[in-house]
């Protein structure tokens, strides 16, 4: 997203609630949903941009969004930012509360700055972006999708994760990974400890490929060299006797 990009709506939330923004969003004409189902085919410039003003905390901010746009936010918001967003792309140049993201269904949301607590938590799909630190409780319940945070994450991040990547450029919090499943956990830093039954694990060859393109996707700088896997050890286990996934155990 360019931000230098004429907007072709702009809302100032210091005059509208989230109810009458959603609303209002909602009536901006767009294509054929059907024909951009797929935003990487079609060019997400295609989509029309929306530009948020008077950003100052406000709580719930785009929460629910599904309509095909793009947005562009200067500021900082509170709980439950972009919670259950199944929009196209969104671009915060700001820090968030807790839950930010929770229930994420698809696009990308960037976030420049941190975040709290249950960050993407019960998150399904879409890629989510923190380019500062976030707090504890990272990607917990998540079932797809894909979490990075460039900077420290908090404790139980992970916590009962069934599916997706979880991508760590600092350090992590005690109990990291706590009833993870079918997910991965890439990790630069240390962690203060991790969960039961959950290991550092080499870092083959082919999860060095797949997260050099997962870094580039959500434009982080790093090598992926440098990660270290956090898994369950039943998956490590799994895939030394050549077994392949493990099937989740739905704790």
């Amino acid at each position: 997203m360019n931000e230098t990009e004429l907007a072709d709506y702009t809302f100032d939330l210091q005059g509208i609630d989230y109810v009458a923004l959603k609303s209002a969003v909602q009536a901006i004409p767009t294509d054929d949903p059907a024909s951009k189902s797929d935003s990487s085919s079609s060019g997400v410039e295609a989509f029309p941009l929306v530009r948020l003003t008077g950003l100052s905390g406000q709580e719930s901010a785009c929460m629910r969004w599904s309509h095909l746009v793009r947005v562009h936010a200067l500021g900082d918001l509170g709980d439950f930012a972009f919670a259950w967003f199944n929009g196209v792309d969104l671009h915060l140049e700001g820090s968030v509360g807790d839950g930010a993201c929770e229930g994420m269904r698809r696009g990308v949301v960037r976030i420049t700055g941190n975040a709290g607590c249950g960050l993407g938590a019960a998150m399904t799909g879409g890629t989510l972006a923190v380019y500062g630190a976030a707090g504890p409780r990272v990607g917990a319940a998540m079932r797809g999708g894909s979490i990075f945070v460039r900077g420290d994450v908090g404790e139980d991040t992970g916590a009962g994760a069934l599916a997706g990547t979880i991508v760590v450029g600092g350090d992590a919090g005690a109990n990291l990974g706590d009833g993870l499943n079918n997910v991965t956990v890439f990790l630069r830093g240390k962690a203060t400890s991790l969960a039961p039954g959950v290991i550092e694990a080499p870092l083959r060859k082919r999860e060095e490929v797949r997260l050099g393109l997962l870094l580039m996707s959500a434009s982080i700088r790093g090598k992926a060299a440098d990660f270290r896997r956090i898994i369950p050890e039943a998956r490590w286990k799994a895939e030394e006797a050549g077994a392949g996934e493990v099937r989740p155990n739905w704790r």
